[in-house]
């Protein structure tokens, strides 16, 4: 295998940080204007763009949607310049459209890439997810436990009392029941509107954010980015595919999906080392949000190396044209 086939992740991750960046800057021209699709759709058209001037030869496995509803980064689009390594891409240009459209916290251009056949091949469908942050026993908790049961072991390994414990919820009808469990043991909940990506990266950094656990259903995609972000960061994180109709399970099969009960865990979601970049759109507890300070514009990235563990904060700064 010639260097150019191998997977430098070191080399890549600046050039993974400027995808995210050009595209998290399009979107924030349009940040509290009431457009979702234009800010979307600019977000998109920047993150191609950069993809292809990287010397590889990416293939999008986590996208904007199969080929047919999406004209731009779509799932199975090839990206890149066509040399170098064989590459897995997942990607969110705009993670929180809504947040950007209303200027709400935390919207994110977020982008993951590994090794060919590294990541899961997750379909549109929802999942039910599960994360916390680093530090505990392996397995500590699981799917298959009742949110009350995963509250109560989680306070027991942090030596407190449930009412010790913040929860991350995405607020949605289909959670009315989870939040009134939750609540009922005493523990805490961080509604969330939108942005489940930021809402599973907030366990991995308990200390800063308070969050200490992320439970409820929401895009499988997504639930493939935040795996991405976990297996740099620490923490575990466990996902089950949910189909409504017969339609969603027919495309996890084209997917490659056979087992469709199956729980994930955050390294069955991305089986060997990942880089991973995610640029503030707007203000968030994770990174600030693209700001003008008068003739420039300046973001802030986070990026993640999961083979070496490293965490870098990069402030980039260019003319406001």
């Amino acid at each position: 295998m010639s260097d150019a086939q191998i997977f430098a992740d070191r080399m890549l991750s600046l050039g993974l940080a400027r995808v995210s960046e050009q595209a998290a800057i399009a979107a924030a021209k349009l940040i509290g204007c009431g457009d979702e699709k234009s800010a979307d759709q600019a977000a998109v058209d920047a993150m191609r763009r950069q993809l292809n001037l990287l010397d590889i030869q990416g293939v999008v496995v986590i996208g904007e949607g199969e080929r047919d509803e999406a004209p731009m980064l779509y799932i199975g689009e090839e990206v890149g310049s066509g040399n170098g390594p064989a590459v897995d891409i997942a990607l969110d240009p705009l993670e929180g459209t809504t947040l950007t459209a209303k200027d709400m916290p935390n919207a994110l251009a977020v982008i993951a890439m590994g090794p060919r056949g590294s990541m899961l091949h997750a379909p549109d469908v929802y999942m039910d997810k599960l994360a916390i942050g680093p530090g505990y026993p392996t397995d500590l908790l699981s799917l298959d436990m009742s949110p009350t049961e995963r509250i109560e072991t989680l306070a027991e390994a942090k030596g407190s009392r449930p009412e010790g414990v913040m929860v991350c919820v995405l607020e949605r009808p289909r959670h009315q029941d989870l939040i009134a469990e939750i609540r009922a043991t005493g523990a805490r909940i961080r509604l969330i509107t939108d942005g489940d990506v930021a809402g599973v990266i907030h366990c991995a950094e308990a200390a800063k954010t308070g969050i200490d656990m992320y439970m409820g259903s929401g895009g499988a995609p997504e639930g493939v980015l935040a795996a991405a972000a976990l297996k740099c960061m620490g923490g575990q994180m466990w996902g089950r595919l949910i189909f409504r109709n017969d339609d969603e399970r027919a495309r996890a099969r084209k997917a490659g999906i056979e087992d469709q009960d199956r729980i994930y865990r955050r390294d069955d979601m991305v089986t060997r080392d990942v880089i991973f970049a995610a640029t503030g759109v707007t203000d968030g507890s994770i990174v600030k949000g693209a700001r003008r300070d008068g003739d420039w514009l300046e973001t802030e990235t986070i990026l993640m190396r999961s083979k070496s563990g490293s965490v870098r904060r990069l402030l980039y700064r260019q003319h406001n044209q």
